[in-house]
């Protein structure tokens, strides 16, 4: 499907570029055919004016004619090359526009399409996890130990599945500015150490590092900023090791500020501007190995706007990325 969309995308814009060609093309003939016009007018005027006056016996009546001719001559000329330059750059500019409105359509269209496949796999991938655990339940008598830890697993995929469908409406909603908030003045220190404390019973394999300052009082919607939470730890057990921890700050700086911090490859500069589009997901979408849909951090950003808060990643020391939420007073 990516392949063909491509191919799609190439025939398109080989046509576009032909059809310019043609258009530019045109206005150069009707340039040159004016211009041809404008000359032939000012030889048959002149011969007209030869045959009418006679320049030996009135001198000065000829220069006279023969200058109105030159100067209409002119005047026609400048007329064709302004009115040539200005369509040239209306050209230029509607194709310009087009192309760039084109261009956006594909790569929405693309990321649809893109995000289609995704979402289809990441609501499978839990299910089928789920079935097979619930079912291996069923048919086996297993020890308790294994018994706790299918069912583990079980609430992971669960609760990863959840995090999905909330991740869509939520987008929806807000989209269509359809979202009905309830903000209201919470304590984003005891929000911030339940969404931590949630993480840590669903990965226990995974370190998690938690310096958390206490009474950070924000006017908010709690499901919101619960998602903001979640999205963004998310983001950083996805894409770090499972060996390296997972630094998750809330302190007051001027600001409250809540940081996520991971220990992955980190992103690339280039990169950090698209990040927070909608759709948009790191590498190459035939290569990449990290699930996701690409709402986690548009909706982080959706967010961090809608409590006037901003968001900006930076560089880890060493390695890795940090997301920095600073909500404004």
């Amino acid at each position: 499907m990516l392949h063909t969309g491509k191919k799609g995308v190439r025939r398109i814009t080989i046509v576009y570029w032909l059809l310019l060609s043609y258009i530019i093309a045109a206005l150069v003939w009707w340039f040159i055919s004016l211009e041809r016009q404008n000359e032939q007018m000012k030889d048959f005027n002149t011969r007209q004016l030869t045959a009418t006056i006679d320049s030996l016996t009135s001198p000065e009546l000829y220069r006279n004619e023969l200058s109105k001719i030159e100067e209409g001559y002119r005047r026609n000329n400048i007329k064709f090359i302004s009115e040539g330059v200005t369509f040239f750059l209306l050209i230029l500019v509607g194709a310009a526009f087009v192309y760039r409105a084109a261009r956006r359509q594909f790569k929405l269209h693309q990321q649809q399409e893109n995000f289609m496949m995704a979402v289809t796999h990441e609501l499978k991938t839990p299910i089928s996890v789920a079935r097979l655990n619930l079912e291996t339940l069923q048919k086996y008598s297993l020890d308790s130990e294994k018994q706790k830890k299918l069912i583990r697993m079980t609430l992971v995929e669960t609760e990863r599945l959840n995090s999905l469908t909330n991740n869509i409406l939520l987008s929806s909603q807000l989209e269509a500015e359809g979202y009905k908030s309830a903000m209201e003045e919470l304590d984003l220190s005891d929000l911030f150490k339940d969404c931590i404390l949630q993480f840590q019973n669903r990965y226990p394999e995974r370190i998690f590092i938690t310096d958390v300052e206490a009474d950070m009082d924000v006017k908010g919607d709690t499901l919101l900023l619960q998602m903001l939470t979640n999205n963004l730890v998310e983001n950083a057990i996805k894409y770090s090791p499972k060996e390296k921890p997972i630094t998750c700050i809330l302190k007051k700086n001027g600001s409250v500020q809540l940081t996520i911090a991971d220990e992955g490859e980190g992103i690339p500069e280039v990169e950090k501007t698209k990040i927070f589009e909608r759709f948009y997901r790191i590498g190459n979408e035939l290569t990449r190995k990290t699930q996701g849909t690409g709402l986690g951090l548009y909706l982080c950003k959706i967010i961090a706007q809608y409590h006037n808060a901003d968001i900006l990643v930076t560089n880890n020391i060493p390695t890795g990325s940090n997301f920095t939420v600073t909500f404004k007073t």
